[in-house]
């Protein structure tokens, strides 16, 4: 798997160094972090700028690009039980996860479900949750039903994110809780919907259809999250 750029290089090489296979680079790098590779055995591959631009397939290396090991999901049935998680319904956007997955992360998520998919290609989730998705439990579980009554039937309150939802500020949070958001052009499928135990809607302060789904992602984990 490549990933690029000097934020996700700098923080893999802090925290998950085990994980780098090769590196790539266009510029010379900083002569500790060129030293740390060595002393890792990492080999570090002298490219040219078009080699790069090939290798990040146009977007923004900086110079240096990484393989390293592939993404491995956690098995659904290792965060099940988790206080809280954050399921998202068939968002494709690598960049729209990517930056979901940074801000659960931070904020204090317990884990994410990726639902609605057979798979995602994770090198650019990677990128965009500027690592964190490598220190967040990630699980896939395709179908939403099956998922919702797994977490009612080990005592989670599933909700889901609608504009027709009661405002999330006035929600009192159950220890364990799940949120569902949908991509922006379908949402969450009304029939899921009507599985959860209740849905939620940021409430607008101004007339406007939605926010984009990272940002309301931020907004639900933050007004649900422990204090």
């Amino acid at each position: 798997m490549i990933v690029y750029g000097k934020q996700i290089f700098l923080y893999i090489l802090a925290r998950h160094p085990e994980l780098i296979e090769e590196v790539y680079v266009a510029r010379p790098l900083e002569k500790e972090q060129f030293t740390k590779l060595q002393k890792m055995g990492v080999k570090v591959i002298k490219i040219d700028n078009k080699k790069a631009q090939s290798l990040s397939r146009g977007g923004n290396h900086q110079g240096v690009l990484l393989k390293i090991k592939e993404f491995i999901f956690t098995p659904f049935n290792e965060i099940k039980e988790s206080p809280f998680l954050v399921v998202l319904y068939g968002i494709t956007d690598v960049g729209n996860i990517g930056s979901i997955v940074r801000s659960a992360y931070a904020l204090g998520v317990d884990g994410v479900v990726i639902s609605g998919l057979k798979q995602l290609k994770m090198s650019g989730v990677v990128r965009r949750s500027s690592g964190a998705a490598l220190d967040m439990p990630i699980a896939l579980k395709e179908n939403i039903f099956d998922l919702i009554k797994e977490l009612q039937d080990l005592g989670t309150k599933v909700y889901g994110a609608d504009m027709q939802g009661v405002d999330v500020r006035s929600e009192r949070f159950t220890s364990k809780r799940a949120i569902i958001l949908g991509s922006e052009s379908e949402g969450v499928p009304q029939k899921a919907l009507q599985k959860c135990d209740k849905t939620l809607k940021i409430a607008m302060k101004r007339p406007f259809d939605s926010l984009n789904v990272a940002a309301a992602a931020a907004i639900f984990i933050d007004r649900m999250r422990d204090e």
